[in-house]
């Protein structure tokens, strides 16, 4: 350790330098494990190679090779020429060994096929600074690279790399004043989803105490699943979805396959069911090995009984993406029932929503169904799946509005990642407006503080969940502890299992 404007610290692999800004000490960009490139090319990450002398780390590391953030296909542009994508980053209020800070360490989402932790809105200076911790962010391989079904190459590569990043942190985290033993993972969406899996898979047993789930998604993929849409991504460059065939190209080039298939997937909906209506062709496989089953069932069973667990989510989940995919104002009854028939749990789900909900739009019905089969039932059931288990979990529900487009977004997807953080660049400013209100910062303070309590404590300061009370928190201008508000939503679901979901034919 050395103190001044440019700290230096050693990790297992030698010597890294940071600087001082705004009284934390920060390093970005550090490996933790070696480029997934060459014979490394769809492997398990590899241990980070050493250096000699001091290391710079002042800049991030690059990203994953990834498709571009939209609906749009098209050629794949601007990605840096450095193969360096996994790497990780430090805010720190002190490098003291003998400090011993709690540890947050964020897993971005991004559909599983785009995310980098060089995204601005992951600036984890105002949560260290004010819950005098130590945050970490990492890269992790997405897409093709990261979550394809690859004949010869192991499953979940990008969930490998998110357990090598833990594994540094395990090891090195120290020397940076954090506290091993006090490892906090959190995450929303795709990362959200990934940390569900952490809890699910023996590899990452022990690498962490506490987990923070915002947003879990319910998209889980059986082997059937994924690699019949291995197949059709491979056969769009006229290839097999093997190792020896996809390791020829570019990784620069092989997201451009992925954006291909993003963009035509409703044409598969025969074959994969709702999953063709979502934005993504990736999520975690159930392969049996990597992860042995879903994270649902896991923890039933009790696999993270000794993890403390916050599991939340926002009310209106989807209403992002009906914005997104211009539908806002354009659903009628067909699209609405199409739906209901696709996303709900049972054949009868129409029914039941429409009982449950019986003033509701054709638009809110198609908005509800979807929160519900992509988000919220999957973020509640994985609370309950932990209580079932023996674990503990504490439940929260956002419900304040996002300010900006007069609050037609409500409290939608993604709206949790500026209020998390206190970063409102990036879809944090499309949804708060740049400049935030007193509003805005009082409740993201009420976010920070209560995700700070709980890395440091378990306790983020509202009483935990059970199958009789079932007390969450309401996060809104007037948050309150209440029983959970969706319920009508909640007795429709009751009985659903989130299972891997299937190829629905050959």
């Amino acid at each position: 350790m050395s103190s001044g404007e440019f700290p230096e610290v050693g990790t297992v692999a030698g010597v890294v330098r940071g600087r001082r800004e705004g009284g934390l000490e920060v390093f970005r960009g550090i490996p933790f494990a070696q480029p997934p490139v060459g014979e490394a090319r769809f492997g398990a990450p590899r241990p980070v190679a050493g250096w000699d002398g001091v290391r710079e780390a002042f800049a991030f590391g690059p990203p994953p090779p990834q498709e571009p953030m939209g609906p749009q296909a098209g050629p794949v542009v601007g990605l840096p020429a450095d193969d360096d994508w996994l790497t990780v980053n430090i805010w720190t209020p002190e490098t003291d060994s003998a400090a011993r800070r709690p540890v947050m360490v964020w897993i971005y989402g991004g559909a599983y096929k785009f995310g980098s932790a060089d995204d601005p809105a992951y600036d984890g200076s105002r949560l260290s600074r004010d819950g005098d911790l130590v945050v970490v962010t990492l890269n992790y391989r997405v897409g093709i690279e990261g979550f394809a079904l690859i004949e010869g190459a192991p499953a979940n590569r990008g969930l490998l790399d998110q357990v090598a990043a833990l594994e540094w942190v395990r090891e090195n985290i120290g020397a940076f004043g954090g506290d091993p033993h006090q490892v906090t993972v959190f995450g929303e969406s795709a990362g959200a989803g990934s940390i569900a899996a952490l809890l699910a898979m023996p590899r990452a047993r022990g690498l962490f105490r506490r987990a923070i789930t915002q947003s879990v998604p319910g998209t889980f993929f059986s082997t059937a699943l994924a690699g019949d849409i291995a197949e059709v991504l491979a056969g769009g460059l006229g290839l097999r979805p093997t190792v020896a065939d996809l390791s020829g190209v570019d990784p620069r080039k092989l997201p451009e396959a992925g954006a291909a298939l993003s963009a035509g997937m409703r044409g598969y909906v025969d074959r994969w069911g709702p999953v063709a209506l979502t934005p993504t062709p990736f999520s975690p496989v159930v392969d049996g090995d990597v992860l042995p089953t879903t994270p649902w069932q896991a923890l039933a069973s009790g696999a993270a009984r000794d993890v403390e667990l916050i599991a939340g989510h926002n009310r209106d989940e989807y209403r992002l993406f009906l914005m997104l995919g211009g539908l806002l104002g354009q659903v009628d009854e067909g699209l609405a029932a199409m739906a209901l028939g696709l996303f709900g749990p049972t054949p009868e789900s129409g029914q039941a929503y429409r009982a449950a909900f019986p003033d509701a739009s054709a638009e809110y019905l198609f908005e509800l169904v979807q929160s519900d089969w992509l988000f919220r039932m999957p973020s509640l059931h994985l609370a309950e799946a932990q209580v079932a288990g023996g674990g503990r979990a504490h439940v929260y529900e956002l419900t304040w509005a996002a300010p900006a487009n007069g609050g037609a977004l409500g409290a939608c997807h993604g709206l949790d990642v500026p209020l998390t953080f206190g970063v409102y660049g990036g879809l944090g400013a499309m949804l708060t407006g740049p400049v935030p209100s007193p509003e805005t910062e009082a409740l993201s303070a009420r976010f920070r503080s209560a995700w700070t309590a709980f890395a440091a404590t378990g306790d983020p300061g509202w009483p935990a969940y059970d199958a009789e009370t079932r007390l969450v928190q309401v996060l809104d201008t007037e948050p309150m502890v209440t029983a959970y508000p969706e319920e009508a939503a909640r007795r429709i679901w009751e009985h659903h299992a989130f299972a891997a979901l299937p190829l629905t034919t050959a």
